[in-house]
């Protein structure tokens, strides 16, 4: 009974893997204004997505200037932060997103050490 309770783990765990290389990652970028720690958070947000998720993610750059409501409403204590909504577990990270492995770490693309 417990090797196939492993077996069947070992499935579960293959199955929820495969998914996850599948999965669209929904990003929310917030900025204050088209600063050039901004644009860089930007431009380095775009070319990571290219790179790493191929099509899988929708990204929305929201300028809190022009949406200053939603700093408390996502609980934002800095600019430029990148929101992780999907997949689960939400995540954010702070910066302008230059370093890639933290980038990769920061939204469960590689596992971090």
């Amino acid at each position: 009974m417990k090797s196939n309770r492993r077996e069947t783990g070992t499935e579960d765990f293959e199955t929820a893997a495969a998914k996850r290389g599948n999965e669209t990652y929904v990003l929310r970028l917030y900025v204050s204004g088209l600063t050039p720690k901004s644009t860089l958070a930007i431009a380095n947000v775009q070319k990571l997505c290219k790179e790493h998720l191929n099509g899988r993610y929708e990204l929305e750059v929201i300028d809190l200037y022009q949406q200053n409501k939603l700093v408390s409403e996502e609980q934002i204590i800095a600019t430029p932060t990148l929101i992780k909504k999907l997949p689960l577990p939400l995540r954010k990270l702070i910066g302008d997103m230059s370093d890639t492995k933290k980038f990769l770490v920061g939204i469960d693309l590689k596992p971090g050490h």
